[in-house]
């Protein structure tokens, strides 16, 4: 089941972009961001600098967050706040890479945060994998060169398919 659960395998409903950017991608996550709503769970995999974080940074953004983005490698969750737009949203950043498994994860509360009234990104969710709920979008971000990424969008259950298709919507007309 896991490796179902963030298989990137394409399917029929998967959308890939190339950025050529970290500003292009802030773009596409600020694109992104703008549809989220409370309780939207995103998923994000890559490599270590594939550019997780600057995605998030565009994300946020397109929530109405103004204030600094980090990875929250060491603290685990960085939380901020959208704008009065986006109703103020808790904004959940979870980075799992220093995570050991799945007893660590309740320390911590994380279901708590994907079942509160948020938006929670979790980076590196392959660390709790068997964990985490079934429906979400799972985004894999990897490199093409120096300066591209492929961004993978992979939406998982209907909440997420519509998600994608007004995205598309509104990125392509």
């Amino acid at each position: 089941m896991t490796d179902q659960l963030l298989s990137a395998a394409q399917t029929p409903h998967d959308l890939d972009f190339i950025s050529h950017s970290p500003n292009q991608t802030e773009r596409i996550g600020f694109r992104l961001g703008h549809l989220l709503q409370a309780g939207d769970l995103l998923l994000l995999s890559g490599q270590l600098g594939a550019g997780k974080t600057h995605l998030i940074k565009g994300i946020a953004r397109g929530l109405g967050y103004d204030g600094p983005v980090t990875s929250p490698t060491f603290v685990l969750i960085n939380e901020y706040r959208a704008d009065v737009a986006h109703g103020r949203i808790p904004i959940y950043h979870v980075d799992l890479y220093r995570v050991s498994g799945v007893t660590e994860l309740a320390t911590i509360g994380l279901d708590e945060i994907w079942l509160s009234e948020g938006v929670c990104l979790i980076e590196w969710p392959e660390r709790a994998a068997a964990a985490l709920p079934l429906e979400h979008l799972h985004i894999v971000l990897s490199y093409i060169s120096e300066t591209k990424r492929r961004i993978r969008l992979m939406p998982r259950g209907l909440r997420y398919r519509e998600l994608l298709t007004t995205f598309k919507e509104e990125t392509f007309g």
